[in-house]
This record gives C-alpha cells, sequence and structure tokens, in this order.
C-alpha cells in the first residue's frame, strides 16, 4: 500500500529544480521604515515534507525563513531556504546477462538524489528618499543536480520606486553582482554581472496579495568554462554570454491572524550552466546541465515574529 504524510505543505515539483544559485527576489522601498520607530522585528517560516513508502518510495522535504530588521532608514534582511529530494526505484539487476528477470534477486532498489539544494542571503537597504536607496548583499548557495558544489557571492546597487499608488509599487535596480562557483565536475569559476531587477507587488483584494519579478544577470567578465555544446565544442565563454534570467510570480492570501497560504512559480534560465554532475564520462567530455529550471510550490507561511516597536 502507498502511505502518503504531508507536513505543512506540499511542494509540486516542476520539469527541473531551479538553480538555487541566485535567490534574489527581494527588493526595499522607504515606506518599509518610514513609520519605525525605535526597532522593529519581523520574521516568517515555512516548511513542508512529502513522503510516501511501498511500490513508491521517495522523501521531499523543503523549508524556509525570513527575518528583517528595521531602524531609521535602515533594513537589515536575512533569508535562507532548503530543499531536498530523494527517490528509489527498482530496476533489474542482470546477473546473468541475459536480459531478463530470472527472479526476485535481480530486482533491487536504486537510491538517486533528485533535489539538493541550499540558499542563503543577508542583504542592507539604505533609504535616501521616499524613491530612493542603496542596497549590498552576501549571498551563499548550493546546488548539486544544477552542478555547483557552493556558490558564494555579493552584490551592490540602485534601487528606485518607479511607480507607485495606494495598493501597488514598482521597483526597479541596476547594480553589481559577484558569484565564485565550485562546480561539482571541473574547475571553479568566477562570474563578475551587471544585474537589472524589476519587481512588483500589488494587493489585488484584502488579504491577498501579488508579487512577481524578472532579473536579468549578464557576465562582465571572460569565463574559463569547460563544458561543451551538443556538436562537442567547447562553449564560449566570454563576455555577456553567460546571461542569466530569473523570474517569479506569487500569490498569497492570508488564512487567519499568522498565517497565510501562497502559491509560486519560478523559472530560472542560465545560457551558460554549469557541468552536469554525472559520473563516468569520457575523457574532454563536460556536458552542461539543463540551462532551463522551474519550480511550483504551494504552501503555508506562518508569521512567528509579528512587528514590535520598542
Amino acid at each position: 500500500m502507498r502511505r502518503t504524510l504531508v507536513v505543512i505543505t506540499a511542494l509540486l515539483a516542476g520539469p527541473g529544480l531551479a538553480a538555487a544559485g541566485d535567490p534574489k527576489f527581494e527588493y526595499g522601498k522607504k515606506d518599509d521604515v518610514k513609520d519605525v520607530d525605535g526597532v522593529e522585528w519581523n520574521a516568517t517560516a515555512e516548511a513542508g515534507l512529502v513522503f510516501t513508502t511501498g511500490n513508491s518510495e521517495s522523501l521531499t522535504a523543503t523549508g524556509g525563513i525570513k527575518a528583517s530588521r528595521k531602524t531609521g532608514d535602515n533594513r537589515l534582511q536575512l533569508e535562507g531556504s532548503a530543499t531536498y529530494a530523494k527517490s528509489s526505484t527498482r530496476v533489474l539487476l542482470d546477473r546473468n546477462d541475459n536480459g531478463m528477470v530470472d527472479d526476485a534477486t535481480e530486482i533491487t532498489n536504486v537510491d538517486a538524489v533528485t533535489a539538493e539544494t541550499l540558499a542563503g542571503k543577508l542583504r542592507y537597504d539604505r533609504y535616501l528618499t521616499d524613491l530612493n536607496s542603496l542596497f549590498i548583499a552576501a549571498l551563499g548557495s548550493r546546488d548539486i543536480p544544477a552542478g555547483k558544489e557552493a556558490v558564494i557571492g555579493g552584490q551592490a546597487g540602485y534601487s528606485r520606486s518607479l511607480h507607485k499608488t495606494e495598493h501597488s509599487n514598482t521597483v526597479g535596480e541596476l547594480g553589481y553582482d559577484f558569484s565564485y562557483e565550485d562546480t561539482v565536475a571541473g574547475p571553479a569559476i568566477s562570474i563578475h554581472s551587471a544585474r537589472a531587477f524589476m519587481g512588483h507587488h500589488a494587493a489585488m483584494t484584502e488579504g491577498a496579495d501579488l508579487d512577481a519579478s524578472i532579473e536579468i544577470l549578464t557576465n562582465l567578465n571572460k569565463e574559463n568554462l569547460t563544458t561543451v555544446d551538443d556538436d562537442g565544442n567547447l562553449r564560449d565563454g566570454s563576455a555577456f554570454q553567460d546571461t542569466r534570467v530569473n523570474t517569479k510570480i506569487a500569490i498569497s492570501a492570508k488564512i487567519g491572524a499568522n498565517l497565510a497560504f501562497s502559491s509560486s512559480i519560478e523559472v530560472k534560465y542560465d545560457r551558460r550552466p554549469s557541468p552536469l554532475a554525472v559520473k563516468n564520462l569520457a575523457m574532454g567530455f563536460v556536458p552542461e546541465a539543463s540551462p532551463l529550471d522551474t519550480v511550483m510550490k504551494a504552501s503555508f507561511i506562518y508569521t512567528f515574529v509579528g512587528p514590535k516597536k520598542k
């Protein structure tokens, strides 16, 4: 029999899990701090688990946390997320090489980790006026299926509120991004990139919000790539060849004083993905991971530290 245990939330995965190297969809605005008298803290957490046994054996776990500290014209944000997925499938172990399953001893289970991602971000915003601010951030991540053992980096830039009404706000950002990628296969690479971002937040109805964003990064330096294309040619790592596009759309609705339901979809494109994390490759053959990753997620979010003024 198949038994499924769902704790708090269900994670619905698309064609592939997105690379977690760029958790950069948050942005700030002057309204975040204009009414803060003293120090204000806020934090939320989300978690989920899908577990099956029997004929289908799989485990998917996801979790995240966000925390912020506001004081005067300053805001400090901390974010973290993790996703882990593992599955077990029955396959033929042909002991006598006859191409058939002769008995139960020739059926075995093979375990495979299909997702192993970690991401964290620490961001500081300094608000200059009602429309303008400067920011700096430190980032770290890990995404084994996407070929990234570890990614560390940072970004800095300028943010401006482009259009603001009582129920919506559109923000644009321009800046610099740096990433040091330790790939699963091949040497580590450093990427210096120009970054452009646009985010939109709108209150659709009372208690229901829409968040949408798009981020574009392109490399400014030449990258010494080891990956090859479908024809076996070495990939070109010249400036502006490693373009990355990250998009996200999320809708959330309150269902209690401290509880909200959120549904989101993320699509990430990497023109020069990392080497594919597979074993037993022929000498000189370094295939790429998929350039396109998607995540669809539905989750419950609990606010365990509400706004407080001191």
